[in-house]
C-alpha cells in the first residue's frame, strides 16, 4: 500500500494514480494529460502585459484562452506542490545542490546552480513544444492512446536521457 511517510514511494502504485488520472482528464476537460502547454499560457498572458498585440499570433492566441490551458497550468502548480509536500511528509532533507550536481558542474551554490538549471529547462521545454508536448503528454497520455509519434517521441527522450546520464558520469 501507499504510505506517503516513505522516502521512496511505489513506482507502480504512483504510475498507476498517474494513469488512472487520464480517465477524469478526458472526461472532463477532454484533452490529454501534459504540461508544456502550461509555459505557453502563461508566457502569453504575460507577454500581453507589454504588448497587447500577441493576441493576433495565432499560435500564442490559441493557448491563452480556453479550460484546457489552464487545466494544464493548474497540473504544473500541482506537481510542484504535490513534490513540495512529499519531501515535507517523507523528511527528506532538502538539498540545494545534489552531489551529482556538484562534481560535475563544480556548482557549490544555488546562485552558480540556477543559470544552468535554467537553461537546462528552457532547452527541454523548448524540445517539448517542438515535439507536440513533454513527456507527460507523449509518454503517459500518448502512448496510452497508441499513438506512433508519442511512441518515437518517448524513444527519443530516453536515448536522450541516456546519453546526457552516459556524460555526466564520465565527468
Amino acid at each position: 500500500m501507499l504510505n506517503l511517510t516513505e522516502k521512496a514511494w511505489s513506482p507502480y502504485i504512483a504510475g498507476a494514480i498517474i494513469g488512472l488520472l487520464q480517465i477524469p482528464t478526458f472526461l472532463l476537460m477532454d484533452t490529454a494529460l501534459g504540461a508544456s502547454s502550461s509555459y505557453v499560457t502563461v508566457a502569453a498572458h504575460i507577454a500581453a502585459l507589454f504588448d497587447s498585440r500577441v493576441t493576433e499570433i495565432k499560435y500564442l492566441a490559441s493557448h491563452m484562452w480556453g479550460a484546457k490551458n489552464w487545466w494544464q497550468v493548474a497540473v504544473v502548480v500541482g506537481i510542484a506542490l504535490g513534490a513540495f509536500l512529499s519531501m515535507r511528509l517523507s523528511g527528506a532533507r532538502r538539498q540545494s545542490i545534489s552531489p551529482v550536481w556538484r562534481r560535475v558542474t563544480g556548482a557549490t551554490t544555488l546562485a552558480s546552480r540556477a543559470p544552468l538549471a535554467f537553461l537546462a529547462g528552457f532547452i527541454m521545454l523548448f524540445g517539448a513544444r517542438i515535439a507536440g508536448g513533454c513527456t507527460s503528454g507523449h509518454g503517459i497520455s500518448g502512448m496510452a492512446q497508441l499513438s506512433i509519434g508519442s511512441t518515437l517521441a518517448v524513444a527519443a527522450m530516453f536515448a536522450g536521457g541516456i546519453l546526457t546520464a552516459m556524460l555526466m558520469k564520465r565527468a
